[in-house]
């Protein structure tokens, strides 16, 4: 079973999964799974459509939204993200190659709504180091503290 690590309530990252995994987290009372991972990163990686249709059988909605580490700042995916997130049927586990791509996406999303620092933290305590996106989670809390005023 892969490693799964709890962001905040109801969000948690895991590193790739393999076929077993979906009965366990589905186990677990996970309702939505999101693959962060663009197909054909590694040979033994489980392919989108084979992960899309172990979730659905085991009653879990699926989204893909593929992205190459390079990819995590960009505004148009982060927004795609938080749009996925934002929707999505808790518990969601986003999973990637590691987790930390869904991390920092993740921490992304967060800071405007717990702040930079907390972000950190938890992203830390999970074993994941957000400190790549700092500027971007500053910029993110900034808007989102100019807008509720």
């Amino acid at each position: 079973m892969a490693t799964i690590k709890y962001l905040e309530p109801g969000v948690a990252v895991a590193p790739q999964l393999v076929a077993p995994d979906f009965a366990e987290i589905a186990a677990l009372g996970f309702r939505t799974i999101v693959n962060n991972r663009p197909d054909g990163e590694a040979p033994d990686q489980l392919p989108h459509a084979e992960a899309k249709a172990l979730a659905e059988a085991h009653g879990l909605a699926y989204h893909h939204q593929p992205l190459r580490g390079y990819e995590i700042t960009d505004e148009e995916n982060v927004d795609a993200f938080i749009a996925i997130a934002s929707k999505a049927t808790a518990p969601v586990l986003f999973y990637c190659r590691t987790g930390t791509r869904c991390t920092l996406l993740w921490a992304q999303y967060a800071a405007p709504r717990l702040g930079v620092e907390a972000v950190t933290a938890i992203a830390a305590k999970a074993g994941y180091d957000v400190s790549v996106v700092r500027d971007e989670m500053e910029e993110r809390a900034a808007l989102h503290a100019v807008a509720a005023e």
